[in-house]
């Protein structure tokens, strides 16, 4: 049996040129103790029976090979507390020699404990990073040269402090500080970035910044979004000791429901202070102008437009815009917060993806006619915010008056249904998008429809990759309105 004696402070280095020595000699898992030394201890007995240090061992001649993910995830688990990492540690790396792809089995029992620790590893390195700190030390008689001196104090559960201290150093490069832990601590004095293993009392400061965090914590704080397991979970009561904004918590918890009724009290249940002056500006009893049968003409009366209760809330009528005599037609949902106050349509957010696709497939935004399904801009008032609302089949159909003007005067040959809403406005049919999408349907002999999505849907995706892939496939679709245009 072998002893080996760690200090076991989260370097991986110590663990691994004893493991390479012991796998060189081809010594098993379960002929080995690994022990934990405590800094400033001395074993006063010395190996214990039939254990024997590593003292005689010389590196052998066995090749050692690990896959590439193995280092990465030793150097996590080496940094966990738990007295079987190290053995843990060893018993994978004795099994990778014969099975290369041990680390795939994600049901192995071996590699389950080590994914375990390491995410616990990982955990701990986040809250170190987001409950840290720093309060600066004053001296009484200030250097004129000396740099601010700052020291923190953090209780972490594992041995992370060589892990995470070059982020402070970093982050905090321009003073020098401290980072105090009972398992350890790190030091910069703005060349040298120093650690020792030597458990640390927790200094006494405190410092103007407290009060600082209690302000801004109390602000950020939304009652409306309270629940409280969550936060425990993101922000464990073993931290809120040594954070000077935890003090601030039971009582914001308390009057919690009391500042939600006076949120929603107060919350804007009314458009904008310029709203009024545009809707009076709708003028109802003014004369239209323009020739009868041209879209100005259309888009005079339609400011007057009260076919639904939309017009209630919304700032203005945004009708379409573009040539009167355009080929190609896009049709949207309705128009946006910014499209509502600007009166156009597509300039907000999606209006900018739409613009991209445009011009990578080669048409030009002014040689299009661009409108939607409906005119006015549904939302739900939420403090400040106007929170967009799907239109209902009413208000769709109310609204087809219009689309309808403006198809019978711009005579597009190929029209865009940009979501499910524009194409059941134009087809009174309700159908899967994803059945749909990519394909022409035949509106009259005249008129040809090519449907898609709208741009919109892809600002909803949160995942990068699929948002990437789902924006691809747009602007191929654009490509594809180009390619019609030819052909029709």
């Amino acid at each position: 049996m072998r002893l080996v004696k760690l200090e076991a402070n989260g370097d991986l280095d110590e663990w691994r040129n004893a493991a390479r020595l012991l796998l060189s000699n081809n010594i098993a898992p379960q002929q080995i103790d690994w022990q934990h030394e405590q800094p400033g201890a001395r074993d006063i007995f010395g190996p214990i029976g039939d254990r024997r240090p590593l003292d005689d061992l010389k590196p052998g001649s066995k090749q050692i090979m690990v896959p590439k993910d193995f280092l990465p995830l030793a150097e996590k688990v080496v940094c966990h507390s738990s007295q079987t990492r190290f053995a843990l540690l060893y018993r994978l790396l004795w099994r990778l020699q014969d099975d290369k792809k041990l680390l795939e089995a994600l049901s192995d029992e071996d590699v389950v404990l080590a994914h375990k620790l390491e995410k616990s590893v990982r955990r701990d390195s986040h809250k170190m990073k987001a409950f840290v700190r720093f309060k600066e030390f004053v001296d009484e008689q200030p250097s004129s040269t000396a740099r601010r001196r700052f020291v923190a104090w953090f209780e972490p559960d594992h041995f992370i402090v060589k892990r995470v201290a070059p982020f402070f150093q970093r982050r905090f490069t321009d003073m020098d500080w401290i980072l105090a832990t009972p398992k350890g601590s790190a030091a910069w004095d703005g060349e040298t970035l120093s650690f020792t293993t030597v458990p640390a009392t927790k200094p006494s400061t405190e410092d103007a910044t407290d009060d600082l965090w209690r302000v801004y914590f109390a602000n950020i704080f939304n009652p409306a979004r309270l629940k409280i397991k969550a936060m425990q979970t993101e922000m464990p009561k073993k931290y809120w000791k040594n954070l000077p904004e935890a003090v601030l918590i039971p009582q914001l918890i308390g009057k919690a429901e009391a500042n939600v009724a006076a949120m929603r009290a107060r919350q804007a249940s009314t458009p904008p202070a310029f709203h009024s002056k545009l809707q009076a500006a709708r003028a109802p009893d003014e004369p239209t102008q323009g020739i009868e049968g041209t879209i100005e003409h259309e888009k005079q009366r339609a400011r007057a437009c009260s076919r639904c209760d939309l017009y209630k809330n919304a700032t203005q009528m945004v009708f379409g815009e573009g040539p009167k005599d355009a080929d190609i037609m896009f049709v949207g949902e309705q128009p946006g917060d910014q499209e509502d106050l600007a009166g156009r349509p597509f300039i907000g957010p999606a209006g900018k993806i739409f613009d991209g696709a445009l011009e990578q497939a080669g048409i030009g935004r002014s040689d299009v006619y661009v409108t939607n399904a409906v005119k006015h801009f549904k939302y739900m008032p939420r403090g400040k915010r106007r929170i967009h609302q799907k239109p209902n089949m009413g208000e769709i159909k109310a609204c087809r008056w219009w689309l309808d003007r403006e198809l019978k005067t711009i005579k597009p040959k190929l029209i865009v249904a940009l979501g499910a809403t524009a194409f059941y406005a134009l087809t009174q049919r309700q159908q899967r998008l994803g059945d749909l999408r990519g394909k022409t349907v035949s509106l009259s002999k005249e008129q040809t429809l090519f449907v898609t999505v709208h741009p919109s849907y892809l600002l909803r995706i949160p995942d990068p990759k699929a948002k990437k892939i789902e924006t691809e496939r747009f602007f191929n679709d654009i490509r594809i309105v180009r390619t019609l245009t030819l052909t029709i």
